[in-house]
């Protein structure tokens, strides 16, 4: 079997800009999780950012419900990006990149 070093050049440019056109679709995948019978739900995009939170007024004083929900998304956004931190400073020490840190490795 021979291989040749171009095909595998222009394969690789080709899965570069596949990933590419993939990472600007993430925005748009969208999805729910709930707990408690549907009580308490929290939707992502594909970047695993925060879009929206939603308590029932039955489980929380209605009032606090605003501020419950931002608290969340800040509480979960903070947790995510500790997230990619630590795994870009793993991906970096394997790699061997001075720091652990891989620059522009987007996490999880």
């Amino acid at each position: 079997m021979n291989i040749n070093p171009f095909d595998l050049l222009k394969n690789a440019q080709k899965i570069q800009e596949q990933m590419g056109s993939f990472q600007e679709k993430l925005g748009d995948i969208v999805v729910t999780g709930s707990a408690g019978g549907g009580m308490a739900e929290i939707t992502l995009n594909g970047k695993m950012e925060v879009v929206s939170i939603r308590l029932e007024p039955a489980v929380v004083n209605p009032q606090d419900i605003p501020m419950l929900q931002d608290l969340i998304a800040a509480a979960f956004s903070n947790a995510l990006e500790k997230v990619k931190e630590a795994v870009n400073r793993e991906v970096g020490a394997i790699a061997g990149i001075p720091n652990g840190v891989f620059p522009g490795f987007p996490g999880v």
